[in-house]
Order: structure tokens, then C-alpha cells, then sequence
């Protein structure tokens, strides 16, 4: 039986990392849709619902879980009312805006006895899970450096919400979760964060970049996003002792998904040889095979959770450690000092 399912907005999250999986599941039927986009939902999905209004769909009798790809400041209050109607619930990245709203959705999900997840699909970024298999194999000896990067070109600012300057904007709430999960997913919580958070471009109303260092025992992890990345990529750096990892350029299903391809199979999501990151050791260096990611990963690992057999892929105690570091590294950037994760 599968699992009813409504989605509310119809922008680039929704269209590009969502409908398509849950489309080419069985497990999920996308059953409603709430946008003030009518015609191209209608386009796109002419047998789904469609609602202007998000509590309408929240409140459709014959829907089991909300997915909510609204903009940042309304993933709270959508999510509680979702919860409240006994939904589940899969929240995009970020979680919340502030770390006491996380809290009040855990607690209503326990109160009301539904799954709550948080969507940080880039721990099915194949590039990751490759650095996590030679960490599980100890290929670089003990970790002394991590640097990871989410850069992009885009030097002048765009009139669009995630830039407008209010709740919820910003590149440290749209790309900061993702490097912060993947940080916290490799090396745990740190000791300290120090930060730069700023608006670089002309114009600018929102942070536009930033430079997170978490700091670690022996070891730092230093996070960088800017706006003015024309040429290749860094994405990954991960330095020990016995060698270091290099990794250039994105995970290729963000492209692929934004290209019309549909995940299907396993491997969809394989990345070509010539994109491999490289191991260099003293002994010289070699391409190290990027291990084939996946989103759909997450998908079949929410419906196993809902249907009570398995755990929550992304469950919101998790998602609330990258609020917590987000808001530390927001005080620290404002006070120029490195704080201490309590």
C-alpha cells in the first residue's frame, strides 16, 4: 500500500529533488501539490491536487505525509500545523530557522506519533561516501585537515527570497546545512566554531558567503561558500597522515535531476572516471573510484520508517546539531570570536 503523499511548493526543490523519487518509487503516491503555480502543476502532474493554500492541503483527509519544500520561514509553522493533522512530515534543508522551533516540532512529532525527518540529501552524495569509506578503512591515517567547499559564479545578486534579507535567507542557511551535516557525519560535534559570515556582492541583503572552521581535537574542518568561484570546483580536501584526498566539482545527480533524468536503477547516479578525486601518499598518487550515490537512498529508507521497519534516515535530533552550529557560527562572525560548542 502505498504511502499518500503532499507536496507543498512547486519550485526547484520540489521539482528537482523530490517529485522525481517519489514518482519513480513505489512506495509513495504524490496525491496533492500546493502551489499558486496551477497550470504548470497541472503541466507537469494533471492527475494530483492542486491547492493555493498549504493548510488546505495539510488538511486532505487522504494524505499521509507532507513533504514541506516552502521557503525557510515558513517550514515551522506549515510543519507543526502538518503535525498537529497527525502527518508525517519531511521538512527540505534547513530545518527551522532557530533552534527552539526545532524543539517544538520534535516534541509534537513524539506527542503525535509521527515520523519527522529533515531532507539532507548530500549524505547520498557519492563523493562523500567515498570519504567515508576510506575513513571506515583508514586509507589516510589519522585525520588532521578537512576542508569542503560549496562554491559557485554568481557575482551579482538575484532578485529571488533566499536573497531578500529576510528570515531564512542567506547562503548559510541554504548551503550551510549541507556542509555542517556532512562535517558532523564524518568527525562528529566539535569543540569550537570560529566563523566569517558576510554579504561580499554590491547590493547584497543577505550573507553571501562564509568561512566555518570547526575545531576539533588534533584536527580542524574548515567550511567555505562564495559567490565568485568561476573556475574548477574544490569540493573536498581531506588530509591525514598517511595521505590526502582531493575531489573537484559537484556530485553529478544535482545536474542530471536538473536536466530531466529519471532516477531509475542504481545507477543513475555513477560518476564518470574522469570526474574521480585523487589519493596522493607518499608513494605517488592514483584516482580513487567515487563510490555510486543516490538519493532515492533517503526515499527508501523514509518509507521503510514510516511503514515501522527501519530508522529514520535524517531524524530532526541530528538536523537540530546543524542548527545549533548554524546559530554559533552566526555569533561568532557577529563578535569575532571563537565560541565553544556546549
Amino acid at each position: 500500500m502505498s504511502i499518500k503523499v503532499g507536496v507543498i511548493g512547486f519550485g526547484l526543490s520540489a521539482r528537482v529533488f523530490h517529485l522525481p523519487f517519489l514518482k519513480a518509487s513505489g512506495a509513495f503516491h504524490v496525491r496533492a501539490i500546493g502551489s499558486s503555480q496551477h497550470q504548470a502543476v497541472q503541466d507537469s502532474w494533471p492527475d494530483v491536487d492542486v491547492y493555493s493554500d498549504p493548510e488546505a492541503l495539510i488538511a486532505d483527509g487522504g494524505v499521509d505525509l507532507v513533504i514541506n519544500t516552502a521557503p525557510n520561514h515558513a517550514h515551522f509553522l506549515l510543519s507543526l500545523c502538518a503535525l498537529e493533522a497527525s502527518k508525517h512530515v519531511v521538512i527540505e534543508k534547513p530545518f527551522v530557522t532557530c533552534l527552539v522551533e526545532g524543539e517544538v516540532l520534535m516534541r509534537q512529532a513524539a506527542e503525535s506519533g509521527r515520523v519527522l525527518s529533515v531532507y539532507h540529501n548530500r549524505r547520498w552524495d557519492g563523493d562523500f561516501l567515498t570519504m567515508k569509506k576510506l575513513l571506515r578503512e583508514g586509507t589516510l591515517g589519522r585525520i588532521r585537515y578537512f576542508e569542503t567547499h560549496f562554491d559557485r559564479f554568481r557575482p551579482h545578486v538575484r532578485d529571488t527570497w533566499r536573497e531578500s534579507g529576510g528570515e531564512g535567507s542567506g547562503i548559510l542557511f541554504d548551503l550551510g546545512p549541507h556542509l555542517i551535516d556532512q562535517a558532523v557525519q564524518l568527525f562528529g560535534m566539535p569543540n569550537a566554531v570560529t566563523a566569517q559570515v558576510a554579504a561580499m556582492r554590491d547590493g547584497a541583503r543577505s550573507d553571501d558567503s562564509f568561512r566555518i572552521t570547526l575545531h576539533y581535537e588534533g584536527m580542524q574542518a574548515v567550511l567555505v561558500s562564495s559567490p565568485f568561484c568561476a573556475g574548477p570546483n574544490l569540493r573536498y580536501k581531506l588530509e591525514g597522515e598517511a595521505g590526502t584526498y582531493v575531489k573537484y566539482g559537484l556530485d553529478p545527480q544535482e545536474a542530471r535531476l536538473r536536466g530531466g533524468l529519471v532516477p531509475g536503477g542504481d545507477e543513475w547516479a555513477a560518476e564518470a572516471k574522469e570526474d574521480y578525486g585523487t589519493l596522493y601518499t607518499a608513494s605517488g598518487s592514483e584516482a580513487v573510484p567515487t563510490v555510486t550515490g543516490g538519493y532515492q537512498r533517503y526515499f527508501n529508507a523514509l518509507a521503510a520508517c514510516i511503514e515501522g521497519q527501519g530508522p529514520n534516515p535524517v531524524p530532526p535530533e541530528e538536523a537540530l546539531q546543524v542548527m545549533r552550529l548554524i546559530e554559533l557560527a552566526r555569533e561568532s562572525a557577529s563578535s569575532a570570536r571563537t565560541l565553544s560548542v556546549m
